[in-house]
């Protein structure tokens, strides 16, 4: 696997929240760390933006199959797809 491109950034954090850090992950665990939490702060962020930009673009009219809830879609679906197994099964037993 090709090494990822890096680049060494000056970053200052509060003395007690570093120490807190190389407690959990070590003094050399400290970028990957660092990294993991910048990545999945960044991720939740572009998802909130996401969701505010697309608010209000799902209506309740256009999907009156959810009317009684999403729970009782998914348990009508499943019903459907054992009804049509149960077919297939006796078609394929000939019966």
């Amino acid at each position: 696997m090709p090494k990822k491109l890096t680049k060494r950034a000056h970053v200052i954090l509060p003395v007690d929240l570093v120490s807190d850090i190389d407690k959990l992950v070590g003094k050399r665990g400290r970028s990957a760390f660092l990294t993991e939490l910048a990545q999945r702060e960044i991720k939740l962020r572009r998802q909130r933006e996401v969701l505010r930009e697309t608010a209000g673009a799902w209506k309740a009219e256009n999907h009156p199959e959810l009317a009684e809830g999403s729970a009782a879609w998914v348990r009508q679906i499943r019903a459907l797809d054992t009804q049509r197994f149960e077919e297939l099964e006796r078609r394929r037993e000939g019966k």
